[in-house]
C-alpha cells in the first residue's frame, strides 16, 4: 500500500495525540460524550511532520478544529509500522491522512473507503538523483537501482508509472525500500541508489549537502500534470464509507476545519505557515527553517486552495494504478470521493472557490 513518501527527523516520528484526549472514551468512534458535546475523531497521517502533510497540523495550530466544532486527535505513521490508511481500514483510527489512490485500492479488494477533501492535486514527490546516475528522465530509468520509501508505497508506484510512460518495463529497472528521511539520504551518499523519490523538506537537505539534484518535478499541480498527464491527487482525508455515512456531521466539521486550512494557505506566504508549525517540524537535523522556508515556496502549489477533488485528478490515478497493475477490473470512480462536503464548507465560508471538480466519473 502507499504509505509514506518521506520522513524527516526521529524525534517528530512518534505518535501525536493532540487536541482534548480526555473527549474520547474507550475505542469509540467519534465518540461525544453525551448530548451536545463536542465529537472526538481520530484521524492518522502518512507522516505528519512532512511538507506534503501540513495541512492536517496547521488546522490544530489555527485553532480550527476547535473552531468549528470538532476534538481532533492526531497520530502519525511510523517507519515500519501500521499505515494509516491501513490503520483506517481496520477501524483502529476514523480517518486517514493518507493519498487518494487509496481508495482505488481499497476498492478493488472489494472495500468502500472514500476521500472526502482533497487536499492537493500533486504527490509533492521529486525524483532526487546523483550526478553520477546519469538519470534526467525516466527514460533513463533503464539498469538503475531506484530508491523508493517502501516497495508497495506511493513512491513505488509513481516510481514504475514514470517508467512505463517511458517504456521502461518494471523488470529493466531494480527498486528498493530505503525508508524516508535521513535514511533515504544515506542510500544516495553510500551509493546504495542511483535515484530516491522524495519530498520537502528532505529534497532540500539532499540538495543542500550536494547529495543530488531534482530529475523529475512532481511537487506541484503543474509539474504533475506536465509529467504524469494530468493533476494527480494525494494528501487528503480518507474514511470507510460506512463510517461516514454513519457520521456525517463529524466528518462536516473535519473538512469545514480543513477547507479553512487550505484557503489560510492559500492566502499567506510560506514563512506565516512555518511560523505556525511546531518547531521540530521546522527546523530539525535535516534542515534549517530557512531551508524549510525555501523549500515550501517552491513547491507551495502542489496544495488546492479549496478542498475539492479537481477534474480529472481520479482518472489520471486510476490510469497510473492500472498501468502498474495495482488495479485490473472495472472501478467505480463516483464511489472513491466526494466534494459534497468540501462545496459545503465552502458554501458555509463564502470562499470563493477556484478548482474545478470532478464530476462522478472523475
Amino acid at each position: 500500500m502507499s504509505r509514506r513518501p518521506v520522513a524527516v527527523a526521529a524525534s517528530v516520528l512518534t505518535v501525536l495525540a493532540l487536541g482534548a484526549a480526555s473527549a474520547c472514551s474507550g475505542n469509540s468512534s467519534a465518540s461525544t460524550g453525551g448530548s451536545g458535546s463536542t465529537p472526538t475523531v481520530k484521524l492518522m497521517a502518512g507522516g505528519l511532520d512532512k511538507q506534503i502533510y501540513l495541512p492536517y497540523q496547521l488546522a490544530q495550530q489555527l485553532g480550527f478544529y476547535k473552531k468549528y466544532g470538532v476534538n481532533v486527535q492526531l497520530s502519525t505513521e511510523q517507519d515500519g509500522g501500521v499505515g494509516a490508511e491501513e490503520a483506517m481500514a481496520s477501524g483502529q483510527v476514523d480517518m486517514a491522512g493518507a493519498w487518494y489512490n487509496h481508495t482505488i485500492e481499497f476498492q478493488a479488494k472489494g472495500k468502500a473507503v472514500e476521500d472526502v477533501v482533497q487536499l492537493s492535486g500533486a504527490p509533492g514527490e521529486r525524483e532526487m538523483c546523483t550526478s553520477k546516475s546519469g538519470v534526467h528522465s525516466a527514460a533513463d530509468f533503464k539498469g538503475k537501482t531506484l530508491g523508493v520509501t517502501d516497495l508497495g508505497s506511493g513512491t513505488d508506484t509513481l516510481t514504475q508509472f514514470l517508467a512505463a510512460q517511458k517504456g521502461v518495463k518494471t523488470g529493466q529497472l531494480h527498486r528498493i525500500g530505503v525508508g524516508s528521511g535521513s535514511t533515504a539520504i544515506a542510500a544516495l551518499q553510500n551509493g546504495k541508489v542511483d535515484c530516491v523519490m522524495t519530498t520537502q523538506p528532505t529534497v532540500a537537505a539532499i540538495q543542500k549537502k550536494g547529495v543530488g539534484t531534482s530529475a523529475i518535478d512532481l511537487a506541484t499541480t503543474s509539474g504533475a500534470t506536465a509529467a504524469m498527464g494530468g493533476a494527480y491527487p494525494a494528501a487528503s482525508v480518507l474514511a470507510r464509507t460506512d463510517w461516514v455515512n454513519a457520521h456525517k456531521d463529524s466528518v462536516q466539521k473535519v473538512v469545514d476545519a480543513l477547507v479553512a486550512t487550505m484557503h489560510w494557505i492559500s492566502t499567506h506566504s510560506a514563512a506565516d505557515i512555518a511560523n505556525k508549525l511546531p518547531a521540530s517540524f521546522v527546523s530539525n537535523q535535516l534542515v534549517t527553517k530557512a531551508d524549510y522556508i525555501a523549500a515550501l515556496n517552491e513547491d507551495k502549489g502542489q496544495f488546492l486552495p479549496d478542498g475539492l477533488m479537481p477534474a480529472g485528478g481520479p482518472k489520471t490515478s486510476l490510469a497510473t494504478e492500472k498501468l502498474v497493475g495495482n488495479v485490473k477490473g472495472s472501478v467505480d470512480l463516483g464511489k472513491t470521493f466526494t466534494n459534497d462536503f468540501a462545496v459545503q464548507a465552502n458554501k458555509t465560508e463564502g470562499f470563493k472557490t477556484t478548482t474545478t471538480p470532478a464530476g462522478p466519473n472523475g
